[in-house]
């Protein structure tokens, strides 16, 4: 979703976009470098807000960060936060790097989308353009969000694959 905004020529008054930044990472594998993934999200995140200053989005400081969180649920403490915020009426837009930082699930993006439109919410990915005020913005996105689905599902089956065929020579994956 494009944000809302004033125009400065029409009313002369911008009016003040809170702009969050969300990111995610799947694995914990290099979240412990000093730059990780989450890092260079944000970097893109903020920079993007910084180039729509002009319409008025500030940057909300408050981090929703979940590293090593699987977007196949909306059970991450960072989204959860977010998601409070946006109930307190603390953020105006949500930004992300790309649409599926956010969910990998179709249901779960719905309900989140629902949440922001029931708080006045847009949602910004900065990668990813596109306008889901239109049909073929909605279809873009619904699009998009299938394919992230797929991928995680087809990730899904090849792990447990492994695992069973692991089993069959009688190795053991995982834990004790």
């Amino acid at each position: 979703m494009n944000a809302p905004s004033k125009s400065p020529q029409k009313t002369g008054v911008v009016r003040k976009l809170r702009c969050a930044v969300y990111t995610r990472k799947s694995s914990e594998e290099g979240l412990e470098q000093e730059f990780n993934s989450l890092h260079a999200q944000r970097e893109a995140c903020e920079a993007y807000i910084a180039s729509q200053r002009s319409e008025g989005w500030v940057l909300v400081r408050d981090q929703y960060d979940d590293g090593g969180i699987s977007g196949g649920t909306l059970e991450r403490p960072g989204l959860k936060r977010l998601l409070a915020d946006i109930e307190d009426g603390l953020v105006d837009v949500v930004v992300v790097y790309k649409i599926d930082r956010l969910s990998r699930s179709l249901a779960d993006f719905a309900k989140l989308v629902e949440v922001f439109d029931r708080n006045g919410v847009t949602f910004v990915s900065v990668t990813q353009s596109f306008n889901t005020t239109t049909s073929m913005g909605r279809l873009t996105l619904n699009i998009l969000l299938s394919f992230a689905q797929f991928e995680r599902e087809v990730t899904a089956e090849r792990i447990r694959d492994k695992v069973a065929a692991s089993r069959k020579k009688g190795m053991w994956m995982g834990g004790v």
